[in-house]
């Protein structure tokens, strides 16, 4: 009854958040008041151990990104063998495999633990924005990876937005309280730098020598995965003996979209009926909605055609298999991009999303694929991919911007910086 309660309340809470900004500005800040509270509490006393470690990556959702990269070199180079690993999820069961690494423990997102880890670490290694409430001791060292080059304004760069639960004026506060933290910033190229400074302020707060340009870790996989790791990934996905070629669809979420008690939702614009009849001769699909997306689609209604690859953690794994890529303004692209092989980009909202919610920080005639906005144009488009395609200069160009600096090695340069070992 007590989670019932809380569920309802937490409702309420998101709807009249919703309607309005004053509303949503009192329920944050007592809610962060009673947070950062019960963390002194638990937290008191403390020391910070210089060889304690912690990660998390999308709020302890799942096991990936840059966070796991840098974890999985530091766990096979004996140089860091005297270091202690705490990682954090939500769902500690899942992950208790990372345990049967000696040196590593498993704990529970938002728990008494995770809080007591936090401030015994000398390092705080995420990927994704932390709570409010939450900042690093002054000899604590606090490695923001984020997850991805950004196609879509953020942060501080934002000129309008329309999501349904912050303003820009709000989202520009939190980033600028989200700077102040940060003790490095890992960037894959200059463009990435740029827009990172901006996005968060950095320059303002003279932090703007943070940044560490080395490349992605997260793509250092791209490079170094074996024909095993295919096989490993097709048989947990039961397409060890499929013969068609693989599309992985990864659209990103829509800010507008959201619905109280549930989350951000996923409205379909793909006909998949039609898609199947177009194309299920020579495809299947491996879908993979925004995690953001909590809304559940049909894929028994699909089955053989389109395969529901939201549980694969780490995205690397699901390109490696695809041989092709369809996304709209995820940043999946730049990543991709690193394996050379064909994307096609399906925008059928281009204008809203370019006008009236995030924007964009290039051009997208630098796109190395096409852009659609129609079902039909994008059926053409993957039908000529698979004749047509080629790695051709402008797809080159694009690399030589955005991903000159993965090659592999990106997590052993990363460390170099942070680490003094």
């Amino acid at each position: 009854m007590g989670n019932k309660i809380k569920k309802q309340i937490k409702i309420i809470a998101t709807k009249s958040a919703e309607k309005s900004v004053f509303f949503r500005n009192i329920y944050r800040g007592l809610l962060n008041t009673y947070r950062l509270i019960m963390y002194k509490i638990r937290t008191a006393g403390i020391k910070v151990d210089e060889h304690t470690i912690i990660f998390s990556c999308f709020n302890g959702q799942s096991y990936t990104c840059s966070p796991k990269a840098l974890y999985e070199y530091m766990i096979k180079s004996s140089e860091y063998d005297e270091y202690k690993f705490v990682w954090c999820f939500k769902d500690v069961e899942k992950y208790k495999f990372l345990e049967e690494n000696k040196n590593t423990v498993v704990v529970k997102q938002g728990s008494k633990k995770y809080q007591q880890y936090l401030a015994k670490a000398k390092y705080w290694i995420f990927n994704y924005k932390i709570p409010d409430y939450l900042k690093p001791k002054k000899e604590q060292v606090f490695l923001q990876c984020w997850h991805g080059t950004p196609l879509k304004r953020l942060g501080c760069d934002l000129t309008h937005f329309d999501n349904v639960l912050n303003t820009a004026e709000g989202m520009k506060k939190r980033y600028k309280i989200e700077a102040s933290k940060f003790s490095y910033f890992i960037s894959p190229s200059k463009f990435a730098s740029e827009k990172f400074i901006s996005a968060w302020n950095l320059k303002e707060i003279g932090k703007e020598n943070i940044i560490i340009e080395k490349g992605y870790p997260r793509n250092d996989f791209l490079y170094n995965y074996t024909e095993k790791d295919v096989q490993k990934i097709k048989k947990e996905l039961g397409l060890e003996n499929e013969t068609r070629k693989m599309i992985l669809y990864a659209p990103t979420y829509r800010s507008n979209q959201h619905e109280a008690g549930l989350g951000y939702t996923y409205k379909e614009e793909v006909d998949f009926d039609k898609l199947q009849k177009d194309i299920g001769d020579k495809y299947i699909i491996l879908f993979r909605p925004h995690y953001f997306i909590a809304n559940a689609f049909d894929f028994e209604k699909y089955k053989g055609f389109v395969y529901n690859v939201a549980g694969i953690d780490d995205v690397n794994e699901l390109y490696i298999i695809a041989d092709m890529l369809i996304t709209d303004y995820s940043s999946v692209f730049f990543d991709y991009a690193n394996l050379k092989r064909p994307m096609l980009f399906y925008m059928y909202d281009l204008e809203h999303y370019r006008d009236k919610s995030n924007g964009f920080y290039i051009d997208l005639d630098e796109l190395p694929g096409p852009i659609t906005k129609t079902q039909e144009d994008m059926t053409k488009e993957i039908l000529r991919l698979d004749k047509e395609f080629k790695y051709d200069e402008k797809y080159e160009k694009f690399n030589s911007k955005y991903t000159y600096l993965d090659d592999g090695n990106a997590s052993k340069r990363v460390l170099e910086e942070v680490i003094k070992c």
